[in-house]
């Protein structure tokens, strides 16, 4: 029993770091951008790239990343993408110019997409009672929550100090004491050996993403009825039909199309999406509101989001009781109405009031978003058989970092598009309501009361619960 106990602390620690080491850089960059901007030279759509290239490579090869993680073995991918990850960290902070910035981003992306899908996967095989396992999601959510309140302030601080390279080169010892971790946890005796790489699915959606959020960038600048737009939007719906037609006829395909059979694992993908994609695109937009529509330096805009981020960290770690005390379908609806709330009284913004009428509502969107990724994450872990969980955490991260990269990219062309920065907040704070409201009603639609479909391909019979 004690040799249990040490084997699964071993496990939380370390994919809890390297879950603080992805979530830090995606909340710790957001607050250099004016900085990287001065720097290298970049507009919006630049600064743009610099946040997705990372998320649209992360949620792009997710879901072979946790394939990979069931056919390779989850150990033996994880401390690859950590290592990875480590090294492009490096190669982001030397970099001369926005190309290498850039692609370098895309290495850590790579990284960050073998790493997280394989965390869950040696989370859920070291916790397989329910219970334990919700509550070891909740801590490993909560350590990203604690990384997502830590990185406007630590952004804004090392950038104010030391310059914005400084924010890359802090993720390199955090990457390595992963790896340290990981190197003493046991390797596990499962291997799906028989997955298959699905190279035609990996590129489509590889393609289908990165057009569509190219179209949303570069559409303000050229032009939305321009010609490379509109060939654009052409290559993105036929790349998504492409991936959707390879993925049904497949035998073995990287996003099995039954799974989407269970009503919960296809609301958690869409709530999922919708989260990340309000939260970050609030975040990237707030951002360059704070420092070019108010001037406000580098370290006091990181000091602005503490009221939202501290809350998302209290949100995660009360996740797991709330879930037991409430249900996972109460808990979700209700951090998505505080997300609506919350927005709501961002709309200030548009009479330029005060930072703290506005900071108010920081609190409720940052308890909703806290609250909505663990609830969600133990939901589907808990409906998915052990032998698929890499494949359900790739695509439900996936999820997330696609949503991520599409509120970067939304909001961003909400921004390029208004005539003043006060216009473009208001656009995309009405536009956060509604799919706030949409995926409470989602959700509260399809979740029965605390218990999955445990008919559905995929399901964990003897465990098919959501909260």
């Amino acid at each position: 029993m004690k040799e249990t106990t040490k084997y699964r602390k071993r496990i939380l620690w370390a994919t809890s770091l390297s879950y603080v080491v992805v979530i830090l850089d995606t909340s710790i960059v957001n607050i250099a951008l004016a900085r990287i901007a001065a720097t290298l030279g970049s507009d919006v759509s630049g600064l743009q790239w610099v946040v997705n290239a990372y998320t649209l490579t992360f949620a792009s090869l997710l879901l072979t990343g946790g394939l990979l993680g069931d056919r390779l073995g989850a150990k033996n991918v994880y401390m690859t993408g950590l290592l990875l990850f480590a090294a492009a960290s490096a190669v982001c902070g030397a970099a001369p110019d926005l190309p290498t910035l850039v692609a370098a981003r895309v290495l850590q992306g790579v990284g960050a997409a073998l790493l997280v899908p394989c965390s869950l996967s040696l989370i859920s095989t070291g916790y397989p009672d329910a219970t334990e396992r919700a509550g070891a999601i909740s801590i490993w959510a909560g350590c990203g929550g604690v990384a997502m309140a830590a990185g406007p302030l630590a952004g804004g601080l090392l950038t104010h100090w030391f310059g914005w390279r400084s924010i890359f080169f802090v993720n390199v010892p955090l990457a390595m004491g992963g790896a340290w971790l990981t190197s003493r946890i046991p390797r596990a005796s499962y291997r799906h050996g028989s997955a298959h790489m699905d190279l035609a699915g990996q590129a489509a959606v590889i393609i289908a993403l990165g057009s569509s959020i190219s179209i949303l960038i570069e559409g303000a600048k050229l032009g939305w009825g321009s010609t490379p737009i509109l060939c654009g939007i052409t290559l993105a719906a036929a790349a998504w039909l492409y991936f959707v037609a390879i993925e049904r006829r497949h035998t073995q395909p990287m996003l099995p199309p039954d799974l989407f059979r269970l009503p919960v694992f296809s609301a958690s993908a869409f709530v999922s999406m919708v989260s990340a994609l309000i939260f970050y695109g609030l975040l990237f937009l707030l951002s360059l509101y704070f420092q070019e529509g108010r001037g406000w330096p580098a370290w006091q805009t990181g000091l602005a989001f503490l009221p939202l981020t501290v809350m998302v960290a209290g949100g995660s770690f009360s996740a797991s009781r709330l879930c037991r005390a409430y249900g996972a379908r109460h808990v979700v609806v209700g951090g998505f109405l505080l997300y609506a709330l919350g927005f709501a009284g961002l709309l200030g913004l548009a009479n330029a009031t005060s930072y703290w009428r506005v900071a108010l509502y920081f609190p409720a969107i940052g308890f909703g978003s806290g609250v909505i990724t663990p609830a969600v994450t133990a939901a589907v872990m808990s409906t998915v058989e052990k032998s698929r969980a890499g494949i359900a955490a790739g695509v439900l991260n996936a999820s997330r970092q696609s949503g991520s990269a599409f509120g970067v990219a939304t909001f961003g062309a909400l921004m390029s598009a208004a005539r003043t920065p006060g216009q473009g907040v208001i656009m995309a704070v009405l536009l956060a309501i509604g799919l706030s409201l949409a995926a409470a009603a989602c959700w509260r639609a399809t979740l029965r009361h605390g218990t999955g479909d445990p008919r559905s391909p995929g399901v964990r019979q003897d465990d098919a619960r959501t909260g």
